[in-house]
């Protein structure tokens, strides 16, 4: 009796650890599936959220134009601003792939290389090939005036909601920072602390929605000059913000992302005040 007494609490003792352990284990998991990478299961398939949220980024924006345009008047007809609207979209699909690539170049060799380099976008690229688009379509069209106001909160929201997305990928997505042990570093997916770029970015964006709705309800500025600070000050962050990401290919010391800034600085070089010869 006394041997069956001990094997029946060795037993349960046993079953005890054991279920504690199994407890363990599905506390694990279950907190797997909240850190980063955020990928949540629905009917047995991972979910892009990155891919949802760009949806839902380009829904918002277009549907807050369409509400600013409602509110102000255009003086760009309907007609124009479509083909202005067609001008940004074309530019800004070749432009995102394009810088995309340059990131991180390399020879195509394979089909799959290849879709690959189709999926590569960035949104510094999608911004200045649309910047780019929409000034050859005006030129085709004859339109004179400055277009880029009206676009320009849109675009930040939508910039914001996407960025959401690329935070939510974690390392998935080439929008973390190097290794670092500021306070502010986070595990992203590769159990390392790193510099959270996409939340950097989040409250960037925040201050500066806040403060260019600001310049535009109580400021007179010049038609177009809305958007030549948006591009600016963006570019400027992102400029300085590539100096915490872990790039791998750069040219004379900068990152593409960087030239691309230093373009965009020279395109509106008379903003900044710099005198040309013309």
């Amino acid at each position: 009796m006394a041997h069956g007494s001990i094997s029946l609490t060795i037993n349960h003792q046993h079953h005890e650890v054991a279920a504690k352990r199994n407890h363990q284990n599905q506390l694990t998991i279950n907190h797997l599936t909240l850190l980063l990478p955020y990928e949540p299961i629905i009917a047995g398939k991972a979910i892009n959220v990155h891919l949802i949220l760009e949806y839902l980024a380009f829904f918002l924006a277009f549907r807050y134009y369409v509400f600013l345009r409602k509110r102000q008047e255009d003086t760009i007809s309907t007609d124009n601003r479509l083909s202005i609207i067609l001008g940004a979209i074309l530019g800004a699909l070749v432009g995102s792939r394009l810088v995309g690539y340059l990131e991180n170049p390399v020879l195509i060799s394979s089909l799959e290389q290849l879709l690959q380099l189709m999926n590569t976008k960035t949104i510094m690229g999608g911004l200045f090939g649309g910047l780019l688009g929409v000034e050859m379509a005006k030129k085709m069209i004859g339109e004179k005036q400055s277009s880029g106001d009206l676009f320009t909160l849109p675009i930040i929201v939508g910039i914001f909601i996407g960025r959401i997305g690329c935070f939510l990928m974690g390392i998935k997505e080439f929008t973390y920072g190097e290794v670092t042990t500021f306070p502010l570093g986070m595990d992203l997916g590769d159990g390392l602390l790193r510099h959270p770029l996409a939340l950097y970015e989040l409250v960037f964006l925040a201050g500066l929605f806040w403060l260019l709705k600001h310049f535009r309800e109580t400021k007179d500025l010049e038609n177009g000059m809305l958007f030549k600070l948006f591009m600016l000050s963006y570019f400027g962050f992102r400029f300085l913000l590539e100096f915490l990401k872990p790039n791998v290919f750069f040219a004379l010391g900068l990152s593409s992302i960087q030239w691309l800034c230093v373009i965009c600085f020279l395109y509106y070089r008379r903003v900044l005040g710099v005198k040309t010869s013309e």
